[in-house]
């Protein structure tokens, strides 16, 4: 559609345009999704998604917390495709699409307005995919834009862009091929002043590399940040009115002082149970005092409940920056103790179970065949996954019941977190053709269960024997500003995760970052920050890494003898239809009689995969005997398949005949070949030559060589006999 130079066109329809990296993105909005209270259509190459924010219009009673939905669609029709299944049509989110919900969930919340009770929901479709112009970062620019046009009490705008490196050079918003080629791959999220979130993965970087795509990405930002800044001067919709919930200042104070003395006893339990106890205990006890004083005050349980929380929040902040005092009574840089054990499930694969404080993971490791691959199908088409790692957050971990539905978004965002860091560190160059499965269960958390996967998950595949560059670890950080002091915080509890203004993961090797995950609530974390904060996290991974190599520091050369033992070799690629056969026929005759799995590649690879040795033994010999090639100067033991005038024609091995023509039968002359041979006779050969595709067979030149070879084998004996 033609706009005017202001980017109004018809009928209200407002259009912007930025340029990031040499790729066009364009805004439009009042065109599509108009009843929405913001809707924005974002466009780059092909690829087209559609964003609506839409708010209720009365406050969730009784609610403390942001009622904010997001939800990330990709219709199957963008790509031209329709999808797999029975019904076919889209159901439940694809883990791709949660991930991609929660990257624009944890951008966007923490910038509603205090106390916004009103359910909230952002939708994003993708009706159309370029796979040059991937949809994420799109989605989560006009979510922001959505918001900042609409009437809810959004402080944006934020931005989001995409920053990989491809042969040595950054990358902005790479397509699908480029990501697959990348040693770097973050997804980054800025407000004007700063980053507010950051998800990504990395080949070993260093943490200078991974600060210099952050402050790139950040640049980007500030593009897509002004172009949605004029489009909310154009067309912005008046802001609801908004009063943040305002606090009893006499109440307040009065609470302060009956809790300070209650609240300081429970703070002087190091342990998360026992404080927990203490803080409930100090609750009941200063509502008691508090209505004991003032009978009215016991209508006002949820006013008290949150100064209480308000005064616990200064605190704890108070108590670590001020007084340099954690929770458990650790310095700022200390890592809580921690524990390996490798081997701890005799009948899995590769198992470990890792203790850090009071969080604790105990994970499996599973090999299997080409059989157990996971199909994925999405906009790209359909591909496969050989290494899966999953993670499961029971409710007992935190001393909790709740009913069990499945994973949820945390559960999948936290498994794809650890998945990512270890992915990282599989060598790739060496043929392991195994695909992988690991399991993470948490039996205790307080403070980065994600974390303890990635370290209990590295130890379970060293244990597993499978090949790994180095041990990898995680560790969780977090930063707490009041004014001038800063504290950065190793290590942190749960509580130091809810109450800092900045938390992040770092798992990676002894070399470098393979997985980063950010959310910073605050501005002002600057390049020396962020440089500060990611070596004291380098610091901290070395230490857990040296930990864990304690337990296991090389990867074991012995599998589990309960892990399927998988032989490759390779066959010619016009042979693979000798080992197919007609409709399968004949490769489902050796699994059926090997009981053995068996995976044909495009270019002639061929994985065997048994417990059994001598059954994978066996289909191994089948299929080599189905696929071997003639040599000259062989000796074949072969069956005589047809006799002739002029010969005899011999299946040297099956499916391959040869010819011995009469005259090489015998050293004697050969009238009749039936003198020499019958069909059905098992006759010893030797190959002497092949002319267009046909093998020429001696019986004469066999014989030969078998005496040869006699008169060599008895020459030793005799030699021994005439010296004594």
């Amino acid at each position: 559609m033609n706009t005017n130079p202001h980017g109004v066109g018809p009928l209200g329809v407002v259009t912007q345009t930025v340029e990031i990296d040499g790729k066009t993105i364009t805004f439009e909005t009042g065109k599509i999704a108009k009843q929405a209270s913001g809707s924005v259509v974002v466009r780059c190459g092909g690829t087209m998604v559609l964003v609506t924010a839409q708010g209720a219009k009365d406050p969730k009673p009784g609610i403390d917390f942001l009622p904010l939905t997001v939800d990330y669609q990709e219709k199957m029709s963008a790509a031209g495709r329709i999808p797999g299944g029975f019904f076919k049509r889209e159901g439940k989110a694809r883990d791709e699409e949660t991930l991609t919900s929660r990257l624009i969930d944890r951008s966007v919340r923490p910038l509603f307005a205090e106390g916004w009770g009103c359910e909230t929901q952002v939708i994003a479709t993708v009706f159309s995919a370029d796979p040059a112009a991937p949809a994420d970062t799109l989605a989560l620019c006009a979510a922001s834009c959505a918001l900042s046009l609409s009437d809810m009490p959004f402080q944006g705008p934020i931005a989001g862009v995409r920053i990989a490196r491809v042969d040595s050079k950054w990358v902005v918003n790479p397509s699908f091929e480029q990501r697959e080629k990348a040693d770097v791959n973050i997804f980054v999220s800025c407000s004007r002043e700063a980053i507010v979130m950051v998800e990504g993965g990395a080949a070993e970087c260093s943490e200078k590399d991974a600060i210099d795509a952050l402050l790139l990405a950040h640049k980007e930002c500030l593009k897509l940040i002004e172009l949605q800044e004029a489009m909310v001067k154009k067309v912005g919709k008046t802001k609801r009115a908004h009063v943040p919930p305002q606090t009893d200042a006499t109440l307040a104070e009065k609470i302060e002082k009956i809790a300070t003395p209650h609240l300081k006893a429970a703070y002087a339990h190091v342990e998360k149970l026992p404080r927990y106890a203490a803080l409930d205990a100090a609750k009941k006890k200063i509502v008691e005092e508090l209505v004991a004083s003032d009978a009215t005050l016991a209508t006002r349980g949820g006013e008290i409940s949150a100064i209480l929380g308000d005064l616990k929040y200064r605190m704890v902040r108070q108590m670590i920056v001020g007084d340099k005092r954690r929770l458990d009574s650790r310095n700022e840089t200390s890592i809580r103790p921690i524990t390996c054990d490798v081997g701890v499930l005799e009948r899995t694969h590769g198992s470990a179970l890792f203790t850090r404080g009071e969080t604790q993971s105990i994970v499996s490791v599973t090999l299997g065949t080409r059989q157990d691959e996971q199909k994925i199908d999405d906009l790209m088409g359909e591909r496969y996954r050989s290494f899966m790692l999953h993670y499961n957050f029971p409710p007992y971990s935190v001393g909790e019941t709740k009913p069990m539905r499945g994973p949820g978004r945390r559960e999948v965002g936290h498994g794809a977190l650890a998945e990512r860091a270890l992915s990282a560190v599989l060598k790739k160059d060496e043929d392991f053709p195994y695909v992988i499965r690991i399991l993470s269960d948490i039996t205790e958390s307080n403070g980065s269960s994600s974390m303890a996967t990635v370290c209990g998950g590295s130890l379970a595949l060293m244990d597993a024997g499978v090949p790994l560059k180095g041990a990898c670890a995680g560790i969780a950080m977090g930063l707490i500003k009041e004014g001038d002091k800063m504290a950065i915080l190793s290590d942190i509890l749960g509580d130091e995760d809810h109450l800092g203004d900045m938390d992040f993961k770092v798992a990676g090797t002894k070399k470098g970052i393979t997985a980063i995950q950010m959310d910073i609530k605050i501005s002002g974390v600057d390049r020396q920050v962020l440089e500060t904060a990611l070596e004291q996290a380098r610091q901290g991974r070395l230490h857990i890494i040296e930990q864990m190599e304690k337990a296991i520091a090389e990867t074991r050369v012995e599998m589990s003898k309960y892990a399927p033992r998988i032989t490759t070799f390779k066959i010619k690629v016009d042979r693979i239809r000798d080992v197919i056969g007609p409709g399968g026929k004949v490769i489902k005759d050796i699994v059926a009689r090997t009981g053995t799995q068996i995976n044909i590649e495009d270019d002639g690879k061929v994985s065997v995969a048994s417990n059994d040795g001598e059954a994978a033994a066996r289909a191994i010999k089948m299929i080599k005997d189905l696929t071997q090639e003639p040599e000259i100067g062989k000796l074949y033991m072969g069956n005589v398949r047809k006799i002739t005038d002029f010969g005899a024609f011999v299946e040297i091995f099956p499916g391959t005949d040869g010819l011995i023509h009469i005259s090489e039968l015998a050293h004697r002359r050969v009238k009749r070949v039936e003198d020499v041979l019958q069909e059905g006779d098992e006759v010893l050969v030797k190959v002497i030559g092949m002319e267009k595709g046909k093998i020429k067979l001696s019986r004469k030149a066999a014989i030969e060589d078998e005496q040869r070879s006699a008169e060599q084998e008895s020459a030793p004996a005799d030699s021994e006999a005439v010296v004594n």
